[in-house]
């Protein structure tokens, strides 16, 4: 009964279980390239380590190095993958350090100083951050581990004393060598937990499209890797912003990603652009009104002579009144995406109506329209734009058929008005785009857009379009500039 009862319980929460409406992967063909533009920035933070002076005395013989600086780095051999469950592992093998500093001694009554060069070789670093989501829906680092050590150090002593540096030489690389291990780590730490996330900082959760309405990007959960990919789930749903807590129930059949050839992978359900066009519904937006002189002149006069019968019955004061035509969209549309193509089905009244002034309009005739648009998306930089075409029109009366029958004529002139009147309108905003949660300083390239059943998929390499030091340095928190003021690692992580 238990089991039974464990069971129930399961299925319910699966069947509650929010579907995302937008997902990205990261492929390993990614991970060259970030691990590029990631180790140069991790080369300038390293060379910010700080080791403390080293003091020391052997018999009669007291030194003193300081002012220990890291002046060259080579991390060349290195490798970054995933390791699953929400892994991105960083592993360095036989690097090496340039390092300068200030020597000191004294011996009895003879002192000798100056500056000598120094490095650091067989320097292996383990990393691995951890990704989850937080409470705000916001991919994070949550968890930096790591493994540092440096195998051997060499310094080229010279001078008056230099028989006796190499004799003390063990001892003063060998404290040097555990102080350098004891401050890898908690530079990278550092760059996991405070650098890198807010760089993550810049990827839009929640935010405005316009002044309408807005799209949201939480995370559903935490990212899942395995050995070769990293998928993250997104809600990927829009919302009018004048209602900030509504949300459309999403019962679009789930994107699915399987494809590994291009970098990222970002794929888009029926429901994204369902709630994108819902909510510009629910905001009041699909509606267009033109009077006078924004009413197409060869329009405005077949309009005219189609109801000149009603028009002549008026009276005189109305009769040369300006014309009135009124689009104003009935119920949301809707997306339905295929492999051969990706279309919207639109219904509105169209309303005909002269404008006399200071006089309430007089309504000349209320028609529907059935609309259907194909749409053309593509991914520019790090934006979703999409293009829209006129297919299929048809305007009918919903009083009689007889009515129907009279507006034929006027089929061809609106479907003209639409093409060359509001299409244009429609699709300038439309090619301004929706941002893709993607971090500042990256754009999709080479882009390819496939078409399935309910979804959509969208394959393109990635590109720095800034580097990744400007970018952290532009959102880095003011109170971090000292890595080991603001985190330390846990002391284990530290331990060379």
């Amino acid at each position: 009964m238990a089991l039974f009862g464990a069971l129930f319980v399961a299925l319910l929460a699966g069947a509650q279980a929010e579907l995302s409406g937008c997902k990205i992967r990261v492929t390993s063909k990614a991970l060259e390239l970030v691990k590029q533009e990631g180790l140069r920035f991790l080369e300038q933070e390293l060379e910010t380590i700080t080791i403390p002076d080293l003091r020391g005395r052997e018999g009669h013989f007291y030194y003193n190095i300081s002012e220990v600086k890291v002046t060259e780095l080579q991390l060349t051999p290195s490798e970054l993958h995933f390791q699953p469950e929400q892994e991105l592992v960083l592993q360095i093998s036989n690097a090496s350090l340039g390092l300068r500093f200030r020597r000191q001694l004294l011996y009895w009554f003879f002192y000798d100083g100056g500056y000598i060069n120094a490095s650091a070789e067989g320097v292996s670093i383990r990393t691995a951050l951890q990704l989850s989501r937080d409470a705000t829906g916001r991919i994070k680092v949550s968890n930096v581990s790591c493994q540092a050590s440096v195998s051997r150090m060499h310094a080229a002593f010279g001078g008056t004393f230099k028989k006796v540096y190499e004799f003390l030489s063990t001892f003063i690389t060998s404290g040097m060598r555990f102080l350098l291990n004891q401050q890898i780590c908690p530079v990278l730490y550092h760059a996991g937990m405070v650098l890198l996330n807010s760089l993550l900082d810049t990827v839009p959760v929640r935010s405005s499209v316009d002044e309408l309405v807005g799209i949201d990007y939480s995370l559903l959960k935490d990212p899942v890797a395995s050995d070769s990919n990293l998928d993250m789930e997104f809600r990927g749903a829009f919302f009018p912003l004048a209602e900030g807590n509504w949300s459309l129930l999403n019962r679009a059949v789930e994107p699915q990603l399987q494809e590994a050839e291009r970098m990222v992978y970002v794929a888009f359900s029926e429901f994204f652009f369902d709630s994108a066009m819902e909510s510009y519904f629910r905001a009041g937006a699909l509606q267009l009104s033109l009077v006078g002189d924004k009413v197409p002149h060869d329009l405005d006069m077949l309009l005219r002579a189609t109801y000149f019968g009603s028009i002549v019955l008026l009276s005189p004061a109305v009769i040369d009144s300006p014309l009135k035509l009124e689009l104003r969209v009935l119920a949301p549309p809707r997306c339905t995406i295929k492999p051969s193509g990706t279309t919207v089905s639109v219904t509105a009244s169209v309303t005909i109506a002269l404008v006399p002034p200071d006089l309430p309009e007089v309504q000349l005739s209320s028609m529907i329209m059935d609309a259907r648009l194909s749409a053309k998306m593509a991914l520019r930089g790090k934006a979703l734009r999409t293009q829209l075409d006129l297919r299929r029109f048809r305007i009918y009366s919903n009083q009689s058929a007889l009515e129907s029958l009279a507006l034929i004529p006027l089929q061809a002139p609106l479907k003209t008005m639409l093409q060359i009147g509001v299409m244009p309108m429609l699709n300038e905003r439309m090619w301004r785009g929706v941002q893709i949660p993607l971090p500042e300083g990256m754009n999709f390239v080479r882009e390819v857009v496939t078409n399935h059943v309910g979804f959509l998929t969208i394959g393109a390499d990635l590109h720095f379009a800034k580097g990744l030091r400007e970018v952290i340095e532009k959102n880095r928190p003011a109170n971090t500039r000292d890595p080991l003021a603001s985190s330390a690692p846990p002391p284990s992580t530290a331990a060379a």
